[in-house]
């Protein structure tokens, strides 16, 4: 398994797959990885132009779709617009270390995007979907112990790399917890999560600070693996034949480059009765609850 690489994906030829974030970075990767094997790619992207510039790069028929995961009424009409079946939704778009702000619905934007808006799409999107779902989560899931419970959108505390560890933490719960809910009612679509580890990307130029920009664009050239070795667990957890609940990550020392294996995660990240307030809670915040029964 630590030798995985993108020649072991098998023949996607017949099967569709969502990427949200796919315009770039590790989605695009993975877009072109998946369109290779003969998958019916869509890309779920906020930038139509940035999309359809993207999509003339993945092989097969990739489509584009608009998709704002900052706004709950954008995520709605993608999910009414959908028909027909779905294989794979991989949640990969995300925000890193922005300045303090907003979704559209009023949510902490890393919070509200990275989490409740790929919360609300995926049970949305549940009763289309036939194999897995994949959630990017990240290796700094580990720098926080758990969720600011009384105040997750850390409104006059807000810190991005408390705000961005709360996230990252979230998905992993979310998959825990829909994972869960899915052996519960018998169903065969499995929760899958995976992280890039070190990933050279676009995301890491959005930080507030500009000391913190400088710092990660040195990381980017001197430490981190190219995104497109970056999109190896996405891929792996994607299309390997894995129990659910899940976690790839790259197979090096500290979980920050090498081949795809699978990973380990934080006790905060296992915790059932965490899991499930988080969900508890994202249903209340977001009005969309688990729809397969």
């Amino acid at each position: 398994m630590t030798r995985w690489n993108i020649n072991r994906i098998p023949d996607l030829a017949g099967r569709t797959v969502i990427i949200t974030g796919a315009n770039s970075g590790l989605g695009l990767h993975a877009a072109r990885a998946l369109g290779r094997a003969g998958a019916h790619v869509v890309l779920a992207v906020r930038d139509q132009r940035k999309g359809d510039h993207a999509a003339a790069s993945v092989p097969g028929t990739p489509e584009v779709r608009r998709l704002d995961l900052g706004d709950l009424s954008s995520i709605r009409g993608f999910a009414e617009s959908w028909s027909g079946e779905a294989a794979v939704l991989i949640n990969n778009a995300g925000v890193m270390f922005p300045p303090e702000g907003s979704t559209v619905d009023g949510f902490e934007t890393q919070f509200g995007t990275n989490h409740l808006g790929h919360f609300a799409l995926t049970n949305l999107l549940l009763p289309h979907l036939t194999d897995r779902v994949v959630t990017l989560a990240s290796g700094l899931h580990r720098s926080v112990n758990g969720i600011e419970w009384d105040n997750p959108n850390l409104r006059g505390a807000y810190n991005p790399q408390r705000a961005y560890g709360q996230s990252k933490l979230a998905n992993l719960l979310f998959t825990l917890e829909l994972q869960r809910r899915l052996e519960a009612c018998g169903s065969p679509v499995r929760a899958m999560a995976a992280h890039p580890g070190y990933a050279a990307t676009n995301l890491q130029s959005h930080a507030g600070n500009a000391v913190l920009r400088r710092l990660m664009a040195v990381g980017n050239r001197l430490i981190a693996q190219g995104a497109e070795a970056g999109s190896l667990p996405t891929l792996f957890a994607a299309t390997e034949d894995l129990p659910g609940n899940s976690y790839a990550g790259p197979s090096g020392l500290g979980e920050m480059r090498g081949a795809p294996t699978l990973v380990g995660r934080s006790a905060a990240a296992a915790d059932p009765a965490a899991a499930n307030r988080l969900w508890a809670m994202s249903e209340e915040l977001t009005g969309v609850t688990f729809p397969l029964s």
